[in-house]
């Protein structure tokens, strides 16, 4: 028997548990501790976790030479926290550095100079856009630049394959300990953004998480998306972002005529599927004839009297809208892709935000992206073996995202890629994609604006599609339309130099992207 710190005795050792350890006062984890009393802990200081200023926080995470920070992309071309905390890092003389976001933007083109300045050695992320990726492109960069889709990228976090040593995340709502949302229920979140779906798979994870917001809160912060366990300092700003630029470039609404074909076709298709029925479920990716497809789904899914049990991805306004008509029960965010989503997931209980693992993580047996029945998805090509490109134009150079792209393909039944056959003197259908993000034996039907063409494999829905009277071709006759009206475009040039690593959702390596070769 022994005696522990209150003066009980306990036994030394207990048959079928084993050896006891004796509570005693001053020990904290295992460890002789100089513990306060409580009263006196509940006003010491370390209890508010906020610092007055990014240089503070770096310092604090000891952040050094070699390592690997993230952000998120919630805020896509209006986000501020990127550049702001890159320029401090610089400053700070912190180089040689593995840069992880969940996306890149336009506005984040300054980070060309940090790669320049030796700031920045790598990066891992889902896409590139802008002077950034021109750069790139052009072979900025020693080591190639990796592209995960949405769900690789929380598999390979989550696994340990990619291991965040701080990540810096601009919350909309933040109270002094760590709670945190994309909204605020009581004040007003002037940075705005709703669901932290990418974020939250980086706080869970990351070694060391820094929050950066605008909008300090009474503590607790509730509901909330970012628990105070995985924060560890925060950081007030005048402003993380601009909530305008979350609605930019391929989530705007389109009016486009040509769109709108395809939208309306896209629509036909999904109602001709054999998917069409009560309790079906659906995610609509971004562009223009993407988000047009829910419009003419609505008047489908009126006349039929049929309801979908849940939509699922980056949520819009014209999906928030479906949903508080009753046509749609449920809403799975992983990003809010607009102020009218940002308001829908504060307002609406049923408006649930959800983390990228849970969404679409290959390790993940809960993945909500193999529940899909439909998905819309666009493409910058598609060849003749039904691989999509989604990454790089029609010059080679990176200007967009991988996305959730092969994730919701791979899982969902009916994957509808959307697309013009001609996308300004450019077809988009050809005999081989420049690069290969999504794989053709995942994707079944696409829709253009002057056809549909089944994937071989899709039987069932060709014979579908056909009893409906839709407009079917082979994609062999849809390319040789489009090669009649543009004529085939002159291969791209390449050099030697390999200036991305396409990822598949599991970590394996599907293509390459070279360096641009440059026109003399």
């Amino acid at each position: 028997m022994m005696r522990n710190g209150v003066g009980r005795e306990i036994p030394d050792n207990i048959l079928g548990i084993g050896a006891l350890r004796p509570f005693e006062k001053n020990m904290v984890n295992g460890m002789q501790k100089n513990v306060q009393p409580f009263k006196d802990r509940q006003r010491n200081s370390e209890r508010n976790r906020v610092l007055d200023s990014i240089e503070a926080a770096v310092l604090r995470t000891g952040l050094k030479d070699g390592m690997t920070i993230s952000f998120h992309h919630h805020f896509r071309n209006g986000d501020f926290v990127v550049n702001m905390v890159m320029d401090i890092i610089a400053r700070m003389g912190i180089r040689d550095l593995v840069l992880a976001p969940s996306s890149l933007s336009d506005i984040h083109g300054p980070l060309v100079e940090h790669i320049k300045n030796g700031v920045i050695r790598r990066i891992e992320t889902s896409g590139l856009r802008g002077d950034l990726a021109q750069a790139i492109s052009n072979g900025l960069m020693d080591i190639p630049v990796v592209i995960n889709s949405h769900g690789g990228r929380a598999r390979s976090i989550a696994s340990g394959e990619l291991p965040i040593d701080v990540a810096f995340l601009g919350v909309p709502c933040c109270d002094s300990y760590g709670n945190a949302n994309g909204f605020s229920l009581e004040h007003g979140a002037i940075s705005a953004c709703g669901s932290l779906g990418y974020a939250m798979v980086d706080a869970k994870h990351a070694k060391q998480v820094v929050l950066i917001t605008d909008n300090l809160v009474e503590y607790p912060n509730t509901p909330f998306a970012i628990p105070e366990s995985q924060v560890d300092y925060i950081v007030v700003v005048d402003s993380i972002g601009d909530p305008k630029g979350i609605v930019s470039g391929a989530t705007r609404y389109t009016s486009n005529p040509k769109d709108l074909l395809i939208a309306r076709c896209a629509a036909g298709v999904i109602e001709a599927s054999g998917y069409f029925t009560d309790g079906f479920s659906l995610q609509t990716g971004s562009g223009g004839a993407s988000l047009a497809t829910t419009r003419f789904l609505r008047e489908k899914m009126i006349a039929a009297n049929i309801k979908a049990s849940f939509a699922l991805g980056g949520i819009t306004g014209q999906i928030v809208d479906l949903y508080e008509e009753g046509l749609i029960k449920r809403l799975l965010d992983v990003q809010s892709f607009d102020l009218r989503a940002v308001e829908s997931l504060k307002n609406n209980r049923l408006h649930q935000q959800i983390d990228a693992e849970y969404y679409a993580s290959f390790d993940n047996k809960g993945c909500a992206a193999h529940q899909l029945d439909v998905v819309i998805l666009s493409a910058l090509e598609i060849d003749l073996d039904f691989n999509v490109n989604v990454i790089t134009g029609s010059d080679g150079v990176i200007r967009g995202a991988s996305g959730g792209h092969s994730d919701t393909a791979a899982g969902a039944a009916a994957v509808i890629i959307v697309a013009p056959l001609i996308r300004g003197r450019m077809p988009s259908i050809l005999d081989k994609v420049n690069t290969v993000i999504t794989p053709g034996h995942t994707v079944d039907v696409l829709v253009t604006d002057q056809g549909i063409a089944v994937n071989p494999l899709r039987k069932d829905l060709l014979e579908n599609l056909k009893s409906a009277g839709l407009p079917v071709f082979s994609i062999e006759e849809l390319k040789a339309k489009a090669d009649r009206i543009v004529g085939k475009p002159d291969p791209i040039l390449w050099e030697d130099k390999i200036v991305g690593l396409v990822k598949y959702r599991d970590g394996s390596i599907i293509d390459v992207i070279r360096q641009v070769k440059r026109k003399l």
